[in-house]
């Protein structure tokens, strides 16, 4: 089949697979998320486990990346924290995008009135100042895993349901949409045989560069006391947990590891998410 008479999915993995920046972030974030799922399998500490022989040491043959303040191996942590980043990241996002799709979809189905009150509660979250929304969540839902989900998946929807209601503003006129609506087809019906199918780019595109937000988000409010709490690992409190000038200065690997895996994670995401959005354009072609 050639690339002009193949489907719109094959047309767009053909476009990913020529994308060298894409295809560097997927070699960058498949080891990553193999050693962070697997970890326990072949590492032979806990993220919690104490060795009181060992605080504040470096990089020895036991502790490759050395340990904390309280004897922790840092790679148990390393790969501890990654695995909560990462699940809440992607937990959060698929609930932000659900919501984000919902709003937007019922939006344009639902009618001028539905789509006037529900735009103009979008309109009403957008101009809440982002950090000062995030850090006022924060402190009223607490903090761990739970309610870091929640925070970050209530400040993400807005752009992603105004992106869902202008691809199926145009959807709607056109006149399969509205055959379906004449024989006597519902909202929920429209949303999930027309809409979902037609906004699976902008769905994919979004949840994937969110993810990489959502790390981001997840590593501040833990940084900030707000996230994940302690004895919890994550990168954003180990970094947190790192911030003294004493710990800055004599032992770098407690702040060095996590930081680094943040920024190489972030963005690998930000690699895959930008190739799959120029695979999804139209207007891109095979080169």
């Amino acid at each position: 089949m050639t690339a002009r008479s193949a489907g719109p999915i094959r047309r767009a993995a053909q476009r990913f697979a020529m994308n060298r920046q894409a295809l560097l972030g997927l070699a960058i974030l498949a080891p990553i998320l193999t050693c962070v799922v697997t970890y326990d399998l072949w590492w032979g500490f806990g993220p919690n486990d104490i060795d009181l022989l060992s605080i504040n040491r470096g990089p020895t043959a036991a502790h490759p990346m050395g340990s904390d303040g309280v004897g922790r191996d840092v790679l148990a942590r390393l790969m501890q924290g990654g695995r909560t980043s990462l699940m809440v990241a992607v937990i959060s996002v698929a609930i932000s995008t659900a919501i984000g799709f919902l709003v937007g979809a019922f939006a344009a189905f639902g009618g001028k009135f539905a789509d006037a009150g529900l735009m103009r509660f979008v309109d009403l979250a957008m101009t809440l100042p982002p950090v000062i929304f995030l850090l006022v969540l924060a402190s009223i839902a607490g903090t761990g895993i739970g309610p870091t989900i929640i925070v970050i998946a209530l400040l993400s929807w807005p752009v992603l349901s105004r992106m869902v209601r202008a691809r199926l503003l145009e959807l709607r006129e056109r006149d399969f949409v509205v055959a379906a609506k004449g024989m006597g087809a519902g909202v929920p019906h429209l949303l999930l045989r027309h809409g979902l199918p037609n906004c699976i780019d902008i769905i994919v595109v979004y949840a994937t560069l969110q993810v990489a937000n959502a790390i981001l988000l997840e590593a501040g409010l833990s940084f900030l006391g707000l996230g994940i709490a302690p004895p919890e690992s994550s990168w954003g409190n180990m970094l947190n947990a790192a911030r003294s000038g004493t710990v800055l200065e004599q032992y770098p690997w407690q702040w060095m590891f996590p930081g680094g895996a943040l920024v190489v994670t972030v963005l690998a995401i930000n690699f895959i998410g930008d190739g799959l959005r120029d695979a999804f354009d139209p207007r891109s072609g095979l080169n």
